[in-house]
């Protein structure tokens, strides 16, 4: 072999090594991400329409937008241009993880309010028991099981561990009629004093994490977070359920 061939062939060799082992945008992310400490966890690595800009997906929803090598991250809304119209990619891909961290919590440690039958949609609703708001939706549970829909309810007491409504839902969960007992606290009725190993600081803490600042806060069965009041024809019409 001539000295110029095995220069060749060495070339080709260390080329190929090189790219064997180069990181992988996915793994040059994580590599840099993982330098910034604390306790984030990434769910998922994507990459988005836009050539070297990739998804970053934390676990409890948030995101946020990375250059391939982890160098540069930015928030804020990817919008697709399609003609005259435009497609939120972020909120898309923002209530894709959110529908994923709620349908994670069990249902036994939700109160749930079921429809007859097959239900034909559900939503998720972080609530406090002393919100005028939240006893008003309340109001409206038997409207929207008619319809269909499912309530799920997750405690969100606003002031935290000192409020009087965290102690009151501690007694809603623990109770032995959990829906019996929201029902009176959301009508203001005394409901009886019960310990047990309750969710509600787990729920609380999840409501922060994904953003909830006051209630009620909504999420759809498709992951979107709709802040606030919501009549059931309104939350019907946002679910897709017909009301016949």
């Amino acid at each position: 072999m001539t000295p110029f061939r095995k220069l060749a062939l060495g070339a080709t060799i260390a080329l190929v090594a090189s790219s064997a082992i180069a990181a992988s945008p996915e793994e040059a992310i994580k590599a840099k991400l993982s330098k910034l400490g604390g306790k984030v966890t990434i769910d998922r690595i994507t990459e988005t329409p836009v050539k070297g800009v990739y998804e970053v997906q934390f676990s409890g929803g948030q995101l946020v937008y990375s250059s391939a090598d982890g160098g540069y991250l930015f928030r804020g809304d990817l919008l697709k241009i399609d003609g005259n119209k435009w497609t939120n990619l972020t909120e898309q891909a923002r209530s894709k993880a959110l529908a994923k961290v709620i349908d994670g919590v069990p249902k036994e440690k939700m109160v749930v309010f079921s429809p007859e039958g097959k239900a034909k949609s559900h939503v998720t609703v972080f609530t406090d028991v002393d919100c005028g708001y939240c006893r008003k939706l309340h109001t409206e549970v038997p409207e929207l099981n008619k319809m269909g829909i499912e309530v799920r309810y997750l405690a969100f007491p606003r002031g935290g561990k000192q409020s009087p409504a965290y102690s009151i839902m501690e007694n809603v969960w623990c109770a032995k009629d959990p829906k019996d007992a929201m029902t009176k606290a959301k009508k203001g009725q005394k409901v009886a004093g019960k310990k047990c190993d309750n969710p509600v600081e787990e729920q609380y803490k999840l409501g922060l994490q994904v953003g909830v600042s006051g209630t009620p806060a909504l999420v759809l069965a498709d992951g979107r977070l709709i802040p606030g009041y919501q009549p059931a024809e309104n939350l019907a019409k946002l679910l897709g359920v017909k009301n016949k």
